[in-house]
C-alpha cells in the first residue's frame, strides 16, 4: 500500500487553565474605563470557547504593559520549545521509538522568533541524529498542522522507509494578550486562542491504526493577504484581521470541493476548529452533519483554537472513536494568506 501513514497524535496543553468566566473578569478589570467594554464582554462570552490553556497566568509579568518585546518573545519561544519537546517525546514513547530512529523532523511555529529556529532547537533538545533532515515552517499559523503533514508525506514518498517526526507548537497567548492592543479584534483572538503543542509520526508503513494519506491539496485565495495577518510594532507582534476574514473559509470551499471531485459525503472529517463559523461553513460545504464535526466543536470549546495544533487535536479525538477500517475522509485547515491545506485518504485499521 503506497502513501503515508500518520500515527495517533500526542498533544500537550499549556499549564494554566483559564475559563471564559475568568477571562471575562480579567477584561472587566483590565479595560474598566474602555468605552467598548460592553462589546468586549459580549464577543468573549459568545466565542464558542469555554476553557483555554495558557503557558503563563493572566497576571504574569510577560503579559503586562511593562514587559518589553525581548521579554515577551523570549518567554514565548521558551514555552513553545518546552511543549514541543514534551509532545515529541510522548509520541516517540507511545510507539517504542527513540530519537535516533527519526530520519527527519518538520516543525511549524509562528508565535515567537528565534534563529536557529524550532527545528534545530528541537533536534538538539531531543538528541536526534546529526544527519536527520529538518524543515522549519514559521509563518503558516493555523494551517501549519495540515501543511506539515503534506510535507511529511512528500518526504516519505521520496524516501520510503523514513520516519518523519512532525511537531507543531504555538504560544499564541504571547501574541493575543498584547496589553497595548485594545482593538475588538485583539480581544476576540485573546478569547479564541490557546497554547499547546502536538506531534505525530509519518511513515511509509503503518505503526498502528490511523490516517492513511493518499493525496493532498494546497490553495491560496487570490488577493486575500489582508484577511488574517501578523503586525509588528514596538510593543511586539499582533494578530489582526478584517471583516472579510469571517467568510474566507467559505470562499475557499468551492475550490476544495473541485479538488475532491464527485464523491459521497466523507465518512469522517477532521475540520480545523478555527471558529464556530469555520466549522459550520466547511460542514455545510462537505454535506456533514453535527455528529461528523463533533470533535472539532469539542476541541474548540475545551481548548480554544490551537492554531496549527488544532487539526492534530481533532485527529487525536478521532482515534478515540475511530471510523471503520477503509473509511474515506478528509482533513482540512485554513490559515493566513488566505491559505488552505487538506489531505484525503482512508482510515487504516
Amino acid at each position: 500500500m503506497t502513501g503515508a501513514f500518520v500515527s495517533r497524535p500526542a498533544v500537550v496543553m499549556a499549564d494554566h487553565r483559564v475559563t471564559t468566566e475568568q477571562l471575562l473578569e480579567d477584561i472587566r478589570h483590565r479595560y474598566a474605563d474602555h468605552p467598548r467594554l460592553g462589546a468586549f464582554l459580549r464577543v468573549v462570552a459568545n466565542c464558542g470557547v469555554t476553557t483555554r490553556y495558557l503557558t503563563r497566568p493572566l497576571d504574569h509579568s510577560s503579559l503586562s504593559r511593562g514587559a518589553c518585546v525581548q521579554e515577551r518573545t523570549t518567554t514565548a519561544f521558551g514555552d513553545a520549545l518546552a511543549m514541543a519537546e514534551q509532545a515529541a517525546r510522548r509520541v516517540l514513547d507511545s510507539y517504542g521509538l527513540t530519537p535516533t530512529d527519526v530520519d527527519a523532523v518538520i516543525t511549524s511555529h509562528t508565535t515567537s522568533w528565534s534563529i536557529p529556529n524550532m527545528d534545530v532547537r528541537l533536534t538538539n533538545a531531543l538528541g536526534l541524529r546529526p544527519d536527520a533532515r529538518h524543515l522549519a515552517m514559521t509563518t503558516l499559523a493555523c494551517a501549519g498542522g495540515a501543511q506539515a503533514l503534506i510535507r511529511a508525506a512528500d518526504m516519505v514518498a521520496a524516501r520510503p522507509g523514513s520516519t518523519v517526526l512532525v511537531v507543531v507548537t504555538e504560544a499564541i497567548s504571547s501574541v493575543c494578550s498584547n496589553p497595548h492592543d485594545v482593538s475588538i479584534e485583539a480581544v476576540i483572538y485573546r478569547a479564541l486562542f490557546g497554547d499547546s503543542a502536538g506531534a505525530v509520526l509519518v511513515t511509509s508503513s503503518p505503526l498502528g491504526a490511523g490516517l492513511h494519506i493518499e493525496d493532498s491539496w494546497e490553495y491560496t485565495l487570490p488577493e486575500s493577504t489582508d484577511r488574517y495577518f501578523g503586525r509588528l510594532d514596538g510593543t511586539g507582534l499582533h494578530f489582526d484581521s478584517t471583516k472579510a476574514a469571517v467568510r474566507a473559509a467559505g470562499d475557499v470551499l468551492p475550490h476544495l470541493l473541485e479538488w475532491l471531485g464527485p464523491q459521497d459525503v466523507p465518512a469522517w472529517a477532521v475540520v480545523h476548529p478555527g471558529s464556530p463559523r469555520i466549522i459550520t461553513d466547511v460542514a455545510d460545504g462537505l454535506g456533514l452533519d453535527p455528529q461528523d464535526t463533533r470533535h472539532s466543536h469539542t476541541s474548540l470549546a475545551e481548548n480554544g483554537n490551537l492554531g496549527g495544533i488544532a487539526v492534530l487535536d481533532v485527529l487525536r479525538r478521532t482515534h478515540a472513536e475511530p471510523p471503520s477500517a477503509g473509511a474515506t475522509g478528509v482533513l482540512a485547515a485554513f490559515g493566513p494568506g488566505f491559505s488552505a491545506a487538506a489531505v484525503r485518504g482512508t482510515w487504516h485499521g
